[in-house]
């Protein structure tokens, strides 16, 4: 199946991904997106073994360590600033094989598409928005709303959490499910005051989180969040942490007076899953468009990595023909990533108060656990992944 043409939509982390492997595999891609311009969603992204592992194997080895964060340690402090747990990321480094990279999105964007054009030669096509799919006895045809349309062998669907093209797949609506909590994020210059250089440093208390996480260029990735009408009070997002993290420790004040309100993103988080199938004939889902985690486990980006390797390698190694290499992809990713969206959402719950009592056994537990504890239940998501 060599000779294949595969058409993407969206450029985003899982289709960029799925275009490098296929142009490495031969196959000619083209790419579309809807916006003008790409700009990511969000400041950051924490980049598991898992992930990087797919990173490594496209070549990209070199390039994701050096705008991945040196994050080595874990720190867990109430949100007056008393320590709760130290968690050394040593040895889930050792059992898994690959440190963590927290990036900065717009820095992993601009990797991935360097990558992605040095392989191919081709520019991602901007202002398309594919509003249909079509199948043929050989090929598929995606029709944009700006007239123009393009055939392959098969569609790769990666448009993300608010794809319109899912539903061609389900077969029936899906809508992202409000996930019953706000994010903040951004990012800032990294100094002791706020955390220790290879820390990810976790406030919490009274169902909110403030984190900070490093990145490239001496800089963090912060997020805050919590339990909130999904709606802005004001765009002053400043004055809300302010008001929403008073009395917290000192470094969260600090925190919050070192970020750039212009600079910031409210999210109201959502997530989409699971589902009952990621193909239909010679269309795909892959990425958010397929599974949209809640972030609490640090594995959205992960998966649509995942995705885009197994599917390719399904094309690669299978001769049966693609609707036959895409139900393999499918089989092999369904149950995997239908699992992390509940997961994800069950911790989400956890973290931000669905349940007051859990938690609080949560919060209790944090301060009683063996790191070893954290540590394995990390791996264990990690070494279920693709690559081991």
């Amino acid at each position: 199946m060599q000779d294949l043409k595969v058409i993407v939509i969206g450029a985003g982390i899982g289709g960029l991904a799925a275009a490098i492997a296929l142009s490495q595999a031969g196959f000619g891609v083209e790419i579309y997106d809807r916006v003008q311009e790409l700009r990511p969603v969000g400041a950051g992204i924490s980049l598991w073994s898992n992930g990087v592992k797919v990173l490594n194997r496209l070549g990209l080895g070199q390039e994701i360590a050096a705008i991945g964060g040196p994050m080595r340690q874990m720190q867990y402090r109430w949100m007056d600033g008393a320590l709760l747990n130290d968690i050394s990321l040593e040895p889930l480094i050792k059992s898994v094989g690959q440190p963590p990279y927290p990036v900065a999105r717009a820095a992993l964007q601009t990797m991935l598409m360097r990558a992605y054009v040095a392989q191919s030669s081709d520019a991602v096509r901007l202002g398309h928005d594919c509003v249909a799919i079509e199948e043929t006895e050989n090929q598929v045809i995606a029709t944009f709303s700006n007239g123009v349309q393009a055939q392959g062998d098969l569609l790769i669907v990666a448009n993300g959490m608010r794809s319109n093209l899912r539903e061609y797949v389900l077969g029936h609506p899906l809508l992202p499910k409000y996930a019953g909590y706000v994010n903040w994020n951004g990012l800032v210059d990294a100094s002791a005051a706020l955390a220790p250089k290879n820390t990810w440093m976790i406030y919490v208390g009274n169902h909110q989180r403030a984190s900070m996480m490093p990145v490239a260029d001496d800089r963090l990735y912060f997020f805050f969040d919590m339990p909130l009408d999904p709606v802005p009070e004001s765009q002053d997002y400043r004055a809300e942490l302010s008001h929403y993290f008073q009395g917290w420790a000192e470094p969260v004040q600090q925190l919050i007076a070192a970020c750039d309100p212009g600079n910031m993103a409210r999210l109201a988080i959502h997530d989409v899953g699971p589902i009952d199938r990621l193909v239909r004939g010679k269309v795909a889902l892959i990425g958010d468009a397929a599974h949209t985690t809640c972030p609490d486990l640090g594995q959205g980006g992960c998966q649509a990595l995942e995705d885009a390797w197994v599917l390719v390698e399904s094309l690669v190694v299978n001769n049966l023909g693609v609707e036959d290499a895409l139900e393999r992809y499918e089989a092999r990713r369904l149950d995997r990533v239908n699992s992390l969206v509940n997961k994800a959402r069950a911790r989400a719950e956890m973290i931000h108060g669905h349940n007051p009592a859990v938690t609080q056994q949560w919060y209790e537990q944090l301060s009683t656990e063996s790191p070893s504890d954290v540590t394995d239940a990390i791996a264990k998501t990690i070494l279920t992944g693709v690559l081991h």
